[in-house]
């Protein structure tokens, strides 16, 4: 018994219909942009960078969360460290040896409101790597280059941090 070519179409439709229906009362929560990141909870008062790497961090977070000037807005303090070390390489001719970048950034975030609140303190910490060429020039400024990068990264992560804090 052969369906006819309408019947067909019909039943397609109506099974792309429910399958849009079905999908379209999904919700997602987006983790880069939205609701989410624009509350006005997350509008923190920033702490003054003193490093390059700090000011980094510090324009990431408050790019994505705000900026508040409000004396009671919870105050963000970020410190960095960053190290550096040659990555083990087999013995070979190549002049050119990989090093490792790795920053860890540590931010606390302190109530001003008065409240008993205990500060929340996030750590993470990213690498990059970069290539030594026996170039004096170069070498620092791959060097300065991965650092930021690594703290672009760092920075990141700790914005993913505050948004799972937020949450719980």
């Amino acid at each position: 018994m052969s369906w006819s070519d309408a019947l067909r179409r019909t039943i397609l439709a109506g099974m792309l219909l429910g399958v849009g229906a079905t999908l379209g009362a999904c919700s997602f929560t987006p983790v880069y942009s939205g609701a989410l990141a624009d509350q006005p909870s997350l509008n923190l008062a920033y702490a003054k960078p003193t490093s390059r790497l700090e000011q980094i961090i510090y324009q990431d977070l408050s790019l994505r969360f705000g900026r508040s000037a409000s004396p009671t807005a919870p105050l963000a303090t970020v410190s960095v460290a960053s190290s550096a070390a040659d990555m083990v390489v087999t013995t070979t001719t190549n002049p050119a040896k990989p090093v490792s970048v790795t920053v860890t950034a540590t931010l606390t975030i302190t109530a001003r409101d008065d409240s008993d609140t205990e500060p929340t303190v996030l750590v993470r910490t990213a690498s990059a790597e970069y290539t030594r060429a026996s170039q004096v020039l170069a070498d620092n400024a791959a060097a300065i280059e991965a650092a930021e990068r690594a703290a672009r990264g760092a920075a990141e992560s700790l914005r993913l941090a505050v948004l799972a804090a937020q949450r719980r």
